[in-house]
């Protein structure tokens, strides 16, 4: 839902085609997306989890193909809703990957200022290869702004009894690693 309402903010549409009008918003475009061959806009963006269901989820939404398609890193068993098999097991067999994408896509901007995550804190991976993510960014790009979104779990929306243990495990490394963290109530997103 994140990127549909960042493509209409932008007005592109789900083949990646601008469509409005705004010199000042074409001018601005490349916060989120570079441009690609024929005047088609791309997601800078990079799409992680430790289990391919949801990248097939987004793969055959309506936005699912403006992404590129190398941008997209799953791994095969997932976390299982476990903060340490997502920051020292699964997700740290992932990272390199990931990171040579990352390094990717900040090495085609104009003026990299800083990194934006959207995760959760509930699961294994949000979590834990969420925080270790950050982390090694931090090391890597210490100058660079490290602003999450994270979503914290709720017992109303999930009846999984260690959502609370992985977000207080990933709550230190945010604490330490990020810049500014956006605290969002899950329970809160499904009264939207």
């Amino acid at each position: 839902k994140f990127w549909e309402v960042i493509s209409d903010e932008h007005c592109i549409d789900c083949k990646g085609c601008y469509y409005g009008d705004s010199d000042l918003q074409l001018e601005r475009i490349n916060v989120y997306y570079n441009e690609a061959n024929g005047a088609k806009y791309v997601p800078r963006a990079v799409l992680i989890d430790l289990e391919p269901g949801t990248m097939d989820s987004i793969r055959s939404g309506c936005f699912g193909q403006i992404f590129r398609p190398d941008n997209f890193i799953f791994g095969q068993s997932g976390a299982g809703n476990n903060w340490a098999k997502g920051h020292y097991t699964e997700g740290a067999e992932l990272l390199e990957s990931v990171l040579d994408i990352v390094r990717r896509e900040a090495e085609g901007c104009d003026c990299l200022q800083g990194f934006q995550y959207v995760h959760s804190l509930g699961g294994g991976t949000g979590s834990g290869l969420g925080t270790l993510l950050i982390a090694r960014l931090k090391e890597e790009f210490t100058d660079r702004i490290q602003l999450t979104f994270s979503i914290f779990p709720s017992p109303k929306v999930s009846d999984t009894v260690v959502e609370p243990y992985n977000c207080t495990l990933a709550l230190s490394e945010l604490i330490e690693f990020t810049d500014e963290t956006v605290c969002i109530d899950n329970e809160a997103l499904y009264d939207i």
